[in-house]
């Protein structure tokens, strides 16, 4: 029986149906309404869902204080309105487990604050460095590493509130790569998306900018051929998204990532591991395959942050070892994404992975291949 749910009569409503657009520009403002609906309050919820006790008990929470909800009507449309265990509502939907707190949770994982060198601009590594535009998104997940910022009314960041940012990288050539993110950057209006890249493309050190966005998986109505001909001028630049289990793959999304890649950006996915959700390696093949077949490499699989209240969401690292284990030689290189954990405290990405080593003496190591089978591999004379 699913968790906060008895049996008994039918539920006394019946979610109403949302209509899913089939062309990405019949209606070209269509994010912006999408926006506008977005379900922000607990009754709003019970509207579109049955809520379980622990589900209203967190909504009420989230209500009063903390990470607010926001769901876009499409993506709401995607969970299961009757059961908790469902891997998009599961993301998605505020649950009582989030006031708990357990040892080696942290209010900022990544250690971002200590690591900010300027206004709104993040930098944990000599040549790349995060720049945060906006504390809004189209949908708050539940697990969201930065939940301490997001929501928090202020909105897009004013062009003079980024001006020692772009400072800060101009006086820093060594920094290269910039990734732009929030909340979410897509999530802004056209025009105020194209003045930040404008003013990034104006520093003649930064070679790439990265747009770190879940708008392809929570309103791809907002993938319009306005955008992606306001974006090309400011190229390469690359999209990081970020679909976490195959029922988000739908034709919107599938369409969004198109465009994107007929338009020249790569598209890099990030999933991150999240118990009840995609802890399953099957489901993750499925995913991954369905990722590469819209040309969106599988990037990263990330073990999920320890953000304070979201234990219940994270799985153990040996969850992610065995899932590796069984898709190695499963599937395709290309679909094969890295296991990452983003070590607590800011200290950087270490990759993991199951070992294959059985054993070493000099001049030769036995590995243990997908298969099972032991083979010898020896290194050249010297």
């Amino acid at each position: 029986m699913t968790e906060g749910v008895t049996a008994g009569p039918e539920p006394l409503f019946t979610p109403e149906p949302i209509p899913l657009r089939r062309s990405l520009d019949a209606d070209p403002e269509g994010w912006a309404s999408q926006l506008r609906n977005a379900v922000r309050t607990v009754q709003g919820l019970q509207e579109k869902l049955r809520l379980s006790p622990e589900e209203l008990a967190g909504a009420r929470a989230a209500e009063r204080a903390g990470l607010p909800i926001s769901i876009t009507p499409y993506y709401l449309s995607l969970c299961d309105p009757f059961d908790v265990a469902c891997p998009i509502r599961r993301q998605v939907v505020p649950h009582a487990f989030e006031a708990s707190e357990v040892e080696g949770d942290l209010r900022d994982p990544l250690g971002e604050e200590s690591h900010e060198v300027a206004p709104e601009l993040i930098q944990r590594y000599p040549d790349r460095a995060l720049l945060l535009v906006t504390d809004r998104c189209a949908v708050y997940c539940r697990f969201c590493t930065r939940s301490r910022i997001v929501g928090t009314g202020a909105g897009p960041r004013s062009e003079r509130r980024l001006l020692p940012a772009f400072e800060y990288l101009r006086a820093h050539p060594e920094i290269r790569d910039v990734i732009v993110s929030g909340g979410d950057p897509l999530a802004m209006s056209t025009p105020r998306i194209a003045r930040v890249l404008q003013s990034l493309r104006q520093i003649p050190s930064v070679e790439t900018i990265r747009i770190a966005t879940r708008i392809p998986v929570a309103l791809p109505q907002r993938i319009t051929s306005e955008l992606v001909e306001a974006l090309r001028p400011f190229h390469p630049i690359w999209i990081m998204t970020h679909f976490n289990h195959p029922k988000e793959l739908t034709v919107q999304a599938r369409d969004g990532l198109r465009r994107l890649a007929d338009a020249g950006f790569p598209v890099l996915n990030h999933t991150v591991l999240l118990r009840g959700v995609n802890d399953d390696s099957a489901v993750l093949a499925e995913l991954f395959r369905g990722l590469v077949r819209e040309r969106t490499k599988p990037y990263y699989l990330l073990q999920a942050d320890p953000v304070r209240g979201t234990s219940h969401l994270r799985t153990p690292l040996d969850t992610g070892l065995r899932i590796m284990s069984e898709l190695q030689g499963r599937l395709s290189g290309i679909a094969l994404p890295k296991f990452i954990v983003d070590t607590p405290g800011g200290l950087g990405k270490v990759p993991m992975g199951p070992s294959y080593v059985v054993s070493r003496r000099p001049g030769a190591t036995r590995f243990r291949t997908h298969r099972g089978v032991e083979v010898d591999y020896l290194d050249p004379p010297e």
